[in-house]
């Protein structure tokens, strides 16, 4: 979000103090971000709270503050989104029909930039048919709006109103900055381990920990694709908007990814799959007895490679990742043409700074070409939209 200016617009409602939240997620992924507020809103969180987390100046007074008279016009035309966040009944009413009597309305009725509105209220006003007619009429101007969550609320009842959680309000503001240059894709994304069970207590697994799947699955969203993500165990939230399938073993995900690949336009095997698993695996705790104990492996199924002997039935393109310790681009080539791969994306896990338990990575983009581009040491977020970049001129 550099280089991005985001006004978040805060009404009175009893959600206001999750603002603060928003407010320092867009800070940190560095948006220049300013505080309108209502005068009902300062009832709820002070406007120094939000002062001091954006490091600007918060506005709730169209002629008590200091600065320019036309901030009301400025503010609303030099950004790039405006994130109504709680937007009460009253304020939509008012969005709606045109009416401003105070900086947050004002600023709104003559703003250029993007909007999007985050309703949150009881849930019986929410389903008020004036409220909805006025949501419909929002929608109808090109306002973005956000579906409020369902659960408890303030007022101890139960249903829809509930203020979506910060950080999924901030990935929809993500996708409204960003061109979406993936819109009409269908993205099939793994990630995470997988794990093979021994007994009931022990399986074997890796060091993964699917930050890469989670990021590549989340980019894409972003940027307009239609995602499912398929994933092994992981201690991560499901990236919001994705279709999300959990799976523990390589023959769950093999089903799960065959069962999914059918319209897909892209797959991306980011999952590192065990390639071996127990040959048995006990009903029972095996208890400790003899001082050796010898496992038999059996191997997996090879997944991306079976997605690659499909190409044909069903074409898509086909990247897969490639964690090697030693001879990472000879591996790296010998694997994208066994699998039959568009693409693989290599790195070296024995680094400190890349690969597994990293936010950081180190790749080499290898087409099938036999063209090598070699990254500089990034972000994972930065990766995937590298990689979702390299992978855009293949889908045609």
């Amino acid at each position: 979000m550099k280089d991005k200016k985001v006004i978040v617009g805060i009404t009175g409602g009893i959600a206001a103090y999750k603002a603060a939240e928003l407010v320092r997620l867009l800070v940190r992924a560095g948006a220049d971000t300013s505080v309108a507020m209502t005068a009902n809103a300062t009832r709820f969180v002070t406007p120094l709270t939000f002062e001091a987390l954006s490091g600007n100046r918060v506005v709730w007074d169209m002629f008590g503050h200091e600065g320019t008279s036309i901030d009301h016009i400025s503010w609303g035309q030099d950004a790039d989104l405006i994130i109504v966040a709680p937007a009460t009944a009253n304020f939509i009413a008012k969005m709606a029909h045109g009416i401003a009597d105070d900086f947050l309305s004002t600023m709104v009725l003559a703003a250029t930039a993007r909007i999007m509105v985050c309703p949150s209220m009881n849930s019986k006003m929410f389903e008020n048919l004036a409220v909805q007619n006025n949501l419909g009429q929002l929608k109808e101007m090109g306002v973005a709006v956000m579906e409020p969550s369902e659960g408890e609320l303030a007022c101890h009842t139960e249903g829809p109103g509930r203020l979506p959680e910060p950080e999924d309000i901030f990935e929809q503001a993500w996708a409204l900055l960003l061109r979406q240059d993936l819109s009409g894709l269908n993205i099939l994304v793994t990630a995470g381990p997988t794990v093979e069970p021994i007994d009931p207590v022990r399986y074997i697994t890796n060091r993964s920990t699917g930050k890469m799947g989670y990021a590549l699955a989340r980019a894409a969203w972003r940027r307009g694709a239609s995602v499912r993500l398929v994933s092994g165990p992981t201690a991560l939230n499901p990236p919001y908007g994705v279709t999300f399938f959990s799976v523990k073993t390589a023959e769950e995900m093999r089903q799960a990814v065959l069962k999914n690949r059918t319209d897909c336009d892209v797959i991306i095997k980011a999952a590192a799959v065990s390639d071996y698993r127990p040959k048995e695996s006990a009903r029972h705790k095996i208890k400790k007895g003899a001082d050796r104990v010898t496992l038999e492996l059996v191997k997996n199924p090879d997944i991306l490679a079976q997605l690659g002997s499909k190409k044909k039935a069903s074409p898509c393109v086909l990247v897969g990742f490639a964690a090697e310790t030693k001879d990472l681009l000879d591996n790296a080539k010998e694997k994208l043409k066994a699998k039959n791969l568009d693409m693989i994306i290599a790195n070296d896990v024995s680094r400190d700074d890349a690969g597994f338990e990293s936010d950081t990575n180190k790749i080499k983009v290898i087409y099938r070409d036999g063209r090598v581009e070699d990254a500089p040491l990034m972000t994972k977020d930065e990766v995937a939209d590298l990689v979702l970049d390299r992978i855009k001129p293949l889908t045609g």
